[in-house]
């Protein structure tokens, strides 16, 4: 019988500095869909700040249909970044301002090269790049009803969910003194049979105010701020069964403080260097490729959300409690080179009668994913910061994370 195992998953803020740089990434994506459903984008940002400026760097290739203006990038980093708190130079940027914030715009048009691969029918459009892109879905956040529906690995899911949290009270006025910038972790013990006992640690890091005149010393500022993050941010999202006064262990700014000035002050951002992050915490295998800043005919991102939508359906019918899907493509080949799954021994059927249920009920052709997916729409912003997986942003479905109910009756009806 296996023994009892801890797993680790990690998630950071919309404010953390690569996050911001996802969220303006997608931010331009979502704006030069809305022009043209056909556009083709790839664009990476970069933020830093320094003490007497912050300074973003937008790069990249567009295309968009002839006739059509591209939209202002500089504007649309400005007021994304403004969106998610940086309105301050003292939090580490103030985005608003033109004497404080400079925007560089390096955004040429896209390949030919590539461009000529891609435009083609639906049938016959081919993949953007090369790559191999994974799916996964297990059933372990299934037992706790405020999580129910998710399929997904529980410490990803809660890790997202604190982070969601912390920026949401930080906007809303809860947590007036909470900055932009947090992270958080969580570590379960897992049972013989894989399921999760209990929390073992949960951890938590948010930039926050100077506030040592108001609290008298370091040690009263941190332990106030250790009690808000315990009531209005931890208690709320991890179940009460998980936490176990004995064995679960609390971290909170467990370097003592973190306070102003942070964000992109205290450490440069990049698109696309949370891709874990953005994912299932480690648990699911991935192919290496980001997804923000992409159009979906990058199949490093749509192939990942069909992977994705595919492995949920075997999960969610009974097939198996764990799904992994690995799909690889060729660049300007429709099809997939390989089409793989791995139910990881729980499978009620094998493997390759699960993988030809699969190749049955779902086309992995970029341009059918496209079309099955609605994902020439301007639906990304959202997905920059909290996961791409497992959740209902602002009660709204990611059309990845729709179960089809036909699909799921047809898996069953094949136990």
């Amino acid at each position: 019988m296996a023994q009892e195992w801890l797993f680790t998953s990690e998630s950071v803020a919309a404010g953390h500095p690569d996050k911001l740089c996802d969220a303006i990434s997608d931010a331009i994506v979502d704006a030069c869909l809305a022009l043209d459903p056909q556009a083709k984008v790839a664009v990476e940002t970069l933020v830093k700040g320094r003490e007497d400026s912050s300074h973003i760097v937008l790069a990249g290739e567009v295309k968009l249909a002839a006739g059509v203006s591209p939209p202002d990038y500089i504007g649309i980093a400005r007021k994304t970044a403004a969106a998610i708190g940086y309105t301050s130079h003292g939090i580490g940027m103030d985005a608003t301002s033109e004497e404080l914030c400079k925007v560089t715009e390096l955004i040429t048009s896209q390949s030919a090269h590539i461009n000529r691969g891609v435009v083609q029918s639906i049938d016959d459009q081919g993949a953007g790049d090369q790559g191999l892109m994974f799916g996964y879905a297990c059933d372990e956040t299934e037992p706790y009803p405020e999580h129910q529906g998710r399929w997904m690995p529980l410490a990803i899911a809660l890790s997202q969910a604190l982070t969601r949290r912390v920026s949401k009270l930080g906007l809303d006025g809860t947590l007036p003194w909470a900055r932009p910038d947090a992270k958080s972790q969580v570590t379960l013990m897992h049972g013989s049979d894989g399921q999760p006992l209990y929390a073992d640690n949960v951890v938590i890091a948010v930039q926050h105010k100077d506030m040592i005149d108001e609290h008298g010393s370091e040690e009263a500022e941190q332990a106030w701020i250790r009690q808000q993050i315990i009531e209005h941010v931890i208690q709320p999202v991890v179940p009460s069964s998980l936490m176990q006064d004995d064995k679960t262990t609390i971290f909170v700014n467990s370097t003592g403080r973190f306070a102003d000035p942070g964000g992109p002050y205290a450490d440069a951002g990049l698109t696309g260097r949370k891709i874990i992050v953005d994912t299932y915490g480690g648990r699911g295998r991935h192919g290496g490729g980001a997804f923000s800043g992409k159009d979906p005919t990058k199949v490093d991102r749509s192939a990942a959300y069909a992977a994705r939508w595919a492995a949920k359906h075997v999960v969610a019918s009974g097939l198996s409690k764990e799904c992994e899907i690995q799909l690889a493509y060729a660049i300007g080949v429709a099809d997939p080179v390989s089409i793989r799954v791995d139910t990881f021994g729980t499978g009620q059927l094998s493997d390759e009668t699960i993988a030809e249920l699969v190749d049955a009920h779902f086309s992995f052709k970029p341009g059918h994913i496209i079309r099955d997916l609605g994902l020439a729409a301007p639906i990304y912003s959202i997905t920059a910061a909290g996961g791409h997986f497992g959740r209902q942003p602002n009660g709204q479905t990611f059309p990845w994370e729709k179960l089809n109910p036909s699909v799921v009756e047809a898996f069953r009806a094949a136990l």
